[in-house]
């Protein structure tokens, strides 16, 4: 389901979701983290799960977070997509 369908469905604000996948390497989910930080003010204890693929050559890093508005979210998402060590966002 691609982000606009997902968020169609949605009413802010709520609680939500985002995971990144990248190659793995030791500072990627510091990147993650850091960048959802950059736009959430409270990430709560436990909020954040790292994954690593069967052959461990990549990670993935969902972290959850309540987030106020489409637009907030959008950013959240825009600046995860732009970073080079993130492949995917869902």
């Amino acid at each position: 389901m691609a982000l606009e369908e997902k968020e169609a469905k949605l009413e802010f604000p709520c609680d939500y979701g985002i995971k990144a996948m990248g190659i793995t390497h030791p500072e990627f989910d510091s990147i993650v983290v850091s960048i959802v930080r950059s736009h959430i003010d409270d990430i709560k204890e436990g909020a954040v799960t790292t994954k690593l693929s069967s052959g461990g050559k990549f990670t993935s890093v969902t972290v959850d977070f309540y987030v106020t508005s489409r637009e907030q979210l959008e950013a959240i998402h825009r600046d995860l997509i732009s970073h080079e060590a993130i492949k995917y966002v869902l």
